[in-house]
């Protein structure tokens, strides 16, 4: 185990190389002050150092929402007045430090406003049903409730999150307005559509109906029609 200070106290520490990231991006972004208290958690439960993106991001920043709040990426936020949970609380991490403690299948990094899921793979990607090598970002899409590998770790899809390559990949899940309604979701809501995203009569989402609801309702029913479909159990998706 490594103390909090020896994560936090490194040479060339990755939050410069995130700000200039930030300041780069072409999308529409908030950046959240950091809660001490959950930053400090989520990096001595994670053990990686402030050299890291995930550790950068963990210790400095209190989460992101991106093009608007289509995408929140977590950090060490508090989830209160109006910022993101922390990266910590959305994967359960336990109060205290436990070494022996593990994120499971892997981490949640990210959700999206549709209830979309950004993990990183944890050693045994294959075990826990999950597409991909250890340590690389994987999706859980919610047109067709299926995992899908990205083929990047957290650094390059952190700077693939923050560039107009966002637009290509939702494309085909979004719709004229799309951008008012995501910026009136809360960090902890997000869009629930009808007839849902998986059925072939959503195959023009402009067409459907779309309300704002508690994200943990959106990936709840998402984790049930996956079971039912035969697409499979995802696993864990994140604690809102």
């Amino acid at each position: 185990m490594r103390e909090l200070t020896e994560l936090i106290e490194v040479q060339d520490p990755a939050w410069p190389e995130l700000q200039a990231l930030f300041a780069a991006s072409p999308v529409p972004l908030t950046v959240f002050a950091p809660d001490p208290r959950e930053s400090a958690r989520g990096l001595l439960q994670l053990q990686v150092t402030a050299r890291s993106m995930l550790g950068g991001l963990t210790l400095n920043c209190g989460g992101l929402l991106v093009d608007d709040g289509w995408v929140r990426v977590y950090g060490g936020g508090s989830g209160r007045d109006g910022s993101l949970p922390s990266l910590a609380r959305v994967n359960g991490f336990p109060e205290a430090f436990e070494p022996a403690w593990q994120a499971g299948a892997g981490l949640v990094v990210a959700h999206d406003v549709l209830g979309g899921v950004f993990a990183l793979n944890g050693m045994d990607p294959a075990g826990a049903g999950r597409p991909g090598q250890p340590g690389e970002i994987v999706y859980f899409a919610p047109d067709t409730l299926q995992w899908e590998g990205l083929g990047i770790g957290h650094s390059a899809w952190l700077a693939w999150l923050l560039s107009e390559r966002l637009e290509v990949f939702y494309s085909a899940l979004r719709w004229e307005g799309w951008r008012e309604e995501t910026a009136g979701a809360g960090p902890a809501q997000g869009i629930s559509v009808f007839p849902f995203l998986w059925s072939k009569e959503a195959k023009d989402v402009s067409t459907t109906s779309r309300r704002t609801v508690p994200m943990a309702g959106v990936l709840g029913i998402a984790a049930d029609f996956a079971k039912q479909i035969g697409a499979g159990d995802p696993g864990f998706l994140g604690l809102l």
